[in-house]
């Protein structure tokens, strides 16, 4: 059996290995990551568990309680596995906008996927057919 204390020092362990992981290997071990919290400083890259998804912090802030992962996009990004295609969403800014190549949904789900012809594409592809290639 192991003490607290040795307790504590694993998951220091841990925590300090998991920032080594790329991205797609931390998808496998999502439960590894801290649960994001409002009120707390977050660094650019960092990355969180919430509601058991991984997100990176795509602009570092300190947090808010409204501010979460999956409701501010200026401020993270959800990090899918490789073979998902994400429904489009308004780019906020450069961090989060579509470079060429990326693929997405638009308008749902079930719609059609769409591949952007540019980089830093913040547009949808209703709004700048040009910019995008069905799929």
């Amino acid at each position: 059996m192991i003490t607290r204390a040795q307790a504590i020092r694993i998951r220091e362990l841990i925590e300090k290995a998991v920032e080594n992981l790329t991205d797609e290997e931390a998808l496998d071990g999502v439960m590894l990551f801290k649960e994001w919290m409002p009120n707390k400083t977050y660094a650019l890259n960092e990355r969180v568990k919430y509601n058991d998804k991984l997100y990176k912090c795509v602009q570092a802030h300190t947090s808010q309680s409204d501010w979460t992962p999956d409701a501010v996009p200026a401020l993270w990004t959800e990090i899918a596995p490789p073979d998902t295609t994400p429904v489009w969403r308004q780019p906020t800014g450069a961090q989060d906008s579509y470079m060429k190549g990326d693929k997405v949904h638009f308008p749902g789900e079930n719609d059609p996927v769409y591949e952007s012809l540019i980089d830093y594409n913040a547009w949808s592809p209703e709004a700048y057919p040009q910019g995008w290639q069905v799929q």
